[in-house]
């Protein structure tokens, strides 16, 4: 079933964005809200790119697709078990977005959309992660914010996070209502 956004009922809600946007904490937040699982994206990682990212080396497109595929294939699973999940995933390109959804239209992309400055901050005040705060430019310069024609809410980033997840939950509940 479709909603006023073109939101089809989805299997995996993707909370998507660059690294320090908020993609746990709002993916967790959102899936205790809504009663859904929370699959962290970053546990997908190959070892291979920890360590890349963990020296300072962003990680390219041949770096990345096993772990997408490895999220997808994680979804896929849901959807067969007919299980709703929220993803954690940067997803930070179109056809990123295309391998986690596949040729589905049940899986949905919220975009945690900040500006530099503030998710350097976070980042620079976060510990304990693979990802340092120097590959954020990396993130920012492949970066391609969803468009019209995917399934996707937009939510800045500059209120708390609460906030933000009742925002999505509006949208996701407008769409059910249309």
């Amino acid at each position: 079933m479709a909603g006023a956004n073109g939101h089809p009922a989805n299997t995996a809600i993707v909370v998507m964005g660059v690294s320090g946007a908020g993609k746990t904490t709002i993916g967790t937040l959102l899936a205790a809200r809504l009663g859904r699982a929370l699959l962290e994206g970053d546990g997908f990682h190959p070892q291979s790119n920890i360590v890349k990212m963990r020296s300072g080396v962003p990680l390219d497109d041949a770096d990345r697709m096993p772990w997408l595929e490895a999220i997808a294939a994680a979804i896929d699973a849901a959807r067969r078990e007919g299980r709703q999940l929220v993803v954690t995933c940067s997803a930070l390109k179109r056809t990123y977005r295309d391998v986690l959804a596949g040729s589905h239209d049940d899986v949905l992309f919220v975009y945690l959309r900040g500006g530099r400055s503030l998710v350097a901050e976070r980042l620079a005040s976060r510990a304990g992660h693979f990802m340092p705060p120097q590959l954020l430019e990396s993130q920012f310069a492949v970066l391609q914010e969803p468009d019209a024609g995917e399934a996707s809410i937009v939510v800045d980033i500059e209120d708390a996070p609460e906030r933000i997840v009742q925002r999505i939950a509006e949208s996701l509940a407008a769409d059910v209502r249309a």
